[in-house]
């Protein structure tokens, strides 16, 4: 039987001052680098979870601005699915970091783009962080480069290359993920 994805928000948090900075957060336990982010609680929507986590793991305060995105991804466990908010913080922490949290660090795009431990992570930060710093007024978008769509017989031709337990593996991942997604839609997660 497949396990539920564990859902998780976070924020692509800015600070304001002559270049924009990024928080990223140290976690203790593996010493990498990440986005603050963390998971739901009982009865939380992603947007408080978002909320929550990020003052935790920062120590500021922040607020909460749009959506920029989801992603998804497997450590040890079942799929993370993490939401995450464009937010702004007041220069002051407000608060002492939670145990798990080492250190936070406030840096340009580029370099938390090289700090970042994870390289997900850094991959979707390259494509809200400067969609989250224009958003905040901070600069412009670039243009981005176009990027070629998957066409349907190379997604195919893929899937053919896995063996009989990646195929099973990953027909589970897809009935896990719409079972969760059409919970979500439906309120009960």
């Amino acid at each position: 039987m497949a396990r539920a994805p564990v859902m998780a928000a976070g924020g692509i948090v800015l600070r304001r001052g002559d270049t924009p900075l990024i928080a990223i957060v140290r976690q203790r336990k593996r010493n990498e680098w990440v986005l603050p982010k963390g998971k739901l609680d009982d009865g939380e929507t992603p947007k408080e979870a978002a909320h929550r986590e990020v003052l935790e793991e920062t120590g500021h305060d922040v607020t909460v601005h749009e959506f920029l995105g989801t992603i998804a991804y497997q450590s040890s466990g079942p799929i993370k699915i993490v939401h995450f908010w464009r937010m702004e913080a007041g220069g002051v922490q407000v608060r002492k970091l939670m145990n798990d949290i080492k250190a936070v660090d406030w840096l340009t795009l580029d370099d938390a783009l090289a700090r970042l431990s994870r390289e997900y992570e850094r991959a979707f930060l390259t494509q809200v962080g400067p969609i989250a710093i224009a958003a905040a007024g901070l600069t412009t978008v670039p243009t981005p480069e176009p990027t070629p769509a998957l066409a349907a017989d190379d997604i195919d031709a893929a899937l053919q290359t896995l063996t009989p337990a990646e195929a099973a593996s990953v027909d589970e991942l897809r009935h896990g993920l719409l079972q969760k997604v059409r919970a979500w839609l439906r309120g009960e997660a």
